[in-house]
């Protein structure tokens, strides 16, 4: 089986706000599986998020931001 590999490496921005995103989740003692699903997401592509594999869509971010009762501007601090 041939799995995929990323041609680039995932921009500095994108590991960031996903350790910010981790960081609120734990500040506010939340469970990554509350989270996705206050956000409408499934919980597998949020750890994506968390952990920089995968790149999000701007509405996607809003959602997240949303079911952590945050400002957007919290997640660029």
């Amino acid at each position: 089986m041939n799995s995929r590999v990323r041609k680039t490496e995932m921009p500095q921005e994108i590991i960031d706000l996903g350790i910010k995103i981790e960081e609120i989740i734990k500040e506010k003692q939340l469970k990554q599986r509350e989270v996705a699903h206050d956000a409408g997401l499934d919980v597998e592509n949020l750890r994506k998020y968390i952990k920089g594999k995968q790149e999000m869509k701007v509405s996607t971010m809003l959602k997240i931001v949303k079911a952590l009762n945050v400002e957007v501007s919290a997640l660029f601090k």
